[in-house]
């Protein structure tokens, strides 16, 4: 069975949420005390998985069907960290919605929980389990709003078309099942015959299913929905934590079982790259609400993630995770600064509202810039870096068409991400928004624009930290 100290974070986080729910069930008015007592989990959990399992080389639990490597240990405490920061934020919003329920962190908890299973699957069982665990939470958090129709209907467009995707899923992996005999990554990619071109199939129904979840093209119809109906900071989870574990399994799904296999889904990754770029850049120009812009913008940030898969080498695996880490701390500045949006216990969300911001709140609107221009890859911002990993690993493989389309996406995104910027500073201002914020608000904003207009300063940190990840 192997060392169960390599799952000690598993284990943890799942007796926290066993608690949790019976302390919510027997104590009366528990919210705050679950609220408190979740966010020291998080905590705690992630001090564990760095002690126990980020020096590890590499370790199999459960006959080969849970890995801990690094890659696994550094994607766990990235996706902690979303969870925790995501959590920390949402407490004023919670509150002013009367949503402050203790099944909120909970839930969070829960799909965090199925998250850290997906990244450290080395089984298409164990893959599945984790997935669903991660979905069922999403659905209820989607519609946690209960007082909002469209908070209701996004729930239930994301609960039908995940259930589809995850039915095409499950058929894929019942293909390589009958294939090779096996769930286990390892031995499947062993035991198959690599000749058999039916096995194609296979991979391309598993690829449907993971490119719903990391919503890129053409199967993102669910996005601009469920991030315009769910609650503010349920749109923050679902934009940065789920994309971080559904990438590490593309990673390992693809270089593990079927790395003798490039020509068969090489081109279907291209495919998705290039369409999401172009989808995500053009589709967001009209946009009126800013988390249905964000949702577009998110289809193409996630395509310029796949760019770096395609290249097939451990540069290119790389410079996807820096681009996933960096576009989350990016995401989390930018919904501190949605989430800033405050008149009279309302929150604001279409582009409209930000309209002549810098004259009433100079200090908002300028954190704002930095994030827009971020996102945007203005140079010495951290978004500008995230890109050039990526395209310096594009051409290196001499996959030049792919950099051009990149490269021309980001022209045509830079118009909105500029559009509103222009009608922050050059608009009419309307009226001055409330001031009085949470310190949890302020201070996420404060440390995620801070590391995005410094990155430039000590890029080499986080550069060393993923350089330890080989997975080819």
């Amino acid at each position: 069975m192997g060392n169960l100290n390599f799952i000690l974070p598993e284990i943890f986080i799942s007796l926290s949420i066993m608690f949790l729910l019976v302390l919510g069930v027997f104590k009366k008015e528990s919210s705050k005390l679950i609220f408190n007592i979740s966010l020291l989990v998080f905590l705690i959990t992630c001090i564990i998985t760095i002690n126990e399992t980020f020096s590890v080389s590499r370790e199999t639990l459960f006959n080969k069907s849970v890995v801990i490597d690094s890659m696994s240990s550094l994607m766990k405490i990235i996706t902690l960290i979303g969870g925790l920061l995501v959590l920390i934020i949402s407490s004023s919003y919670l509150k002013i919605y009367k949503i402050y329920n203790i099944e909120y962190p909970v839930l969070i908890l829960s799909s965090v929980l199925g998250m850290m299973v997906m990244i450290s699957s080395n089984d298409l069982i164990v893959f599945y389990m984790g997935l669903e665990l991660q979905s069922l939470a999403l659905y209820v958090l989607a519609t946690f709003n209960r007082d909002q129709l469209i908070s209701s209907e996004a729930g239930l467009k994301y609960f039908v078309l995940s259930a589809l995707s995850s039915g095409l899923l499950l058929y894929g992996c019942s293909l390589i099942y009958g294939f090779s005999g096996s769930t286990n990554f390892d031995i499947i990619s062993n035991q198959l015959n690599y000749n058999d071109y039916v096995l194609t199939f296979g991979i391309v129904f598993i690829l449907v299913g993971l490119a719903f979840k990391i919503s890129a093209v053409p199967f993102h119809m669910w996005a601009p929905d469920v991030y315009e109906g769910s609650p503010t900071t349920v749109t923050l989870f679902f934009s940065i934590v789920p994309k971080i574990a559904a990438l590490t399994v593309l990673i390992r799904f693809l270089y593990v079982p079927f790395l003798n296999l490039i020509e068969q889904w090489q081109m279907i990754i291209v495919f998705l790259s290039i369409a999401s770029m172009v989808f995500g850049a053009v589709a967001a120009i009209g946009q009126t609400n800013i988390k249905r812009l964000i949702a577009y913008s998110s289809i193409g940030h996630i395509g310029y993630t796949l760019a770096g898969l395609t290249t097939v080498s451990n540069e290119g695996i790389q410079s996807s995770i820096i681009y996933i880490s960096i576009y989350a701390i990016m995401n989390l500045a930018f919904f501190s600064c949605l989430l800033m949006l405050k008149r009279k216990d309302q929150y604001y969300e279409n582009i409209d509202d930000l309209s002549g911001l810098s004259k009433n709140h100079p200090i908002l609107s300028l954190s704002f810039l930095i994030i827009l221009f971020s996102l945007a890859g203005i140079p010495p911002l951290a978004g500008f870096f995230a890109k050039f990993y990526i395209f310096k690993a594009v051409l290196e493989q001499s996959m030049y068409f792919l950099a051009i389309v990149g490269l021309l996406s980001t022209v045509v995104a830079a118009f909105y991400y500029l559009r509103i910027i222009k009608i922050m500073y050059f608009d009419n201002e309307k009226e001055k928004y409330d001031t009085d914020h949470s310190i949890a608000l302020k201070f996420s904003l404060t440390i995620s624009t801070i590391l995005i207009l410094t990155y430039f300063i000590f890029p080499s940190q986080l550069i060393e930290v993923v350089s330890r990840i080989n997975i080819i």
